[in-house]
């Protein structure tokens, strides 16, 4: 083929773009010809497809296609995603409106006649990874059922990346959880006993693989920034949980989510030292700034438990979010 013409490369400026939920992004991909400025030799018309890796590699989800004048986007990204276009060889994609399911690493493929080349794009979210378990207790959840707790709590099922890049900012927690790829892992900081043992170095324990449908772990999840304000709610009494609900709607809010308190804490720095009602039974509440009587070693999410849900008496966290 090289010896018809020159060879067709495509290229990525960036390996690696952040952006945020909600946020707009631009994932990066050119092409061209080796040793030529040119863009295409003009005998077949240029193809770009994009496609969206998947954590073991083996499949792709088709995410956008362009040849001609044609254009075709696919599943959730459908309407969210463009050509930038900027020049003759640009083949960068746009995304607008980005959701936490948007994460993960893209290919760039540019075909022409027989000639095609591949270009890799990692879209990163900034957001926060936090371990969950329903009310009914440690290692309840197998993998399905892992990934609609996440769902139900404002976040996704978290990748291996997203936990490696948590445990080096300090998580560390001894349950092993389900990740997107199905494998079961948890990130340990200071090796104790329980934990794999007090003589092994820190990092982040792989159990492996496990049969999803019978397996059963606690999750992972991730989630990032939201179009809304988290808050708690100034009431004259404490609430049971009943109460809280309609507090928060009675106040044109809706009682918080796992994920909204994760996230306001962590990339807001929400304090508060009042411990709260949320949507899935649990009462938390939020420590940025460690003191005394209130987390006074680390700065964390605390977690008081799944009270009664008809006789307990907490405050209530809201969540209200912008049209």
């Amino acid at each position: 083929l090289t010896e018809n013409g020159p060879r067709l490369l495509v290229v990525a400026e960036q390996a690696k773009i952040f952006s945020h939920r909600g946020g707009n992004v631009t994932l990066p991909c050119k092409f061209y010809h080796e040793h030529t400025s040119t863009a295409g030799s003009g005998t077949h018309k240029i193809r770009v497809k994009w496609t969206k890796l998947t954590s073991d590699y083996l499949k792709e989800v088709d995410v956008f296609v362009a040849m001609g004048h044609h254009r075709k986007s696919y599943g959730n990204y459908q309407g969210r995603v463009s050509l930038r276009g900027s020049s003759e060889n640009d083949a960068s994609l746009i995304i607008t409106n980005i959701i936490l399911e948007d994460y993960g690493r893209y290919k760039c493929e540019v075909i022409e006649g027989l000639e095609d080349d591949t270009a890799v794009v990692a879209l990163n979210l900034e957001g926060v990874v936090f371990p969950y378990s329903p009310h009914l207790g440690r290692y309840n959840l197998n993998f399905h059922e892992a990934q609609r707790a996440c769902l139900d709590q404002d976040s996704v099922i978290a990748s291996f990346d997203q936990l490696y890049d948590a445990w080096r900012s300090g998580l560390d927690w001894c349950n092993a959880g389900w990740l997107s790829d199905g494998s079961v892992q948890y990130p340990i900081t200071k090796p104790r006993e329980p934990c794999g043992g007090k003589n092994t170095v820190p990092g982040v324990r792989n159990y492996g693989f496990w049969d999803k449908e019978r397996s059963r772990y606690d999750v992972f999840c991730f989630t990032s920034n939201f179009n809304g304000r988290f808050y708690y709610l100034i009431h004259p009494t404490k609430l049971t949980y009943d109460e809280a609900v309609q507090a928060c709607l009675k106040d044109g809010a809706q009682i918080a989510k796992v994920g909204q308190i994760f996230a306001a804490w962590k990339l807001l720095g929400y304090d508060r030292c009042d411990a709260g009602w949320l949507a899935d039974g649990s009462v938390r509440y939020p420590i940025s700034r460690p003191r005394k009587r209130c987390s006074p070693n680390e700065a964390a999410v605390r977690f008081v438990g799944f009270p009664d849900k008809k006789h307990k008496l907490y405050g209530v966290y809201c969540f209200r979010a912008y049209n």
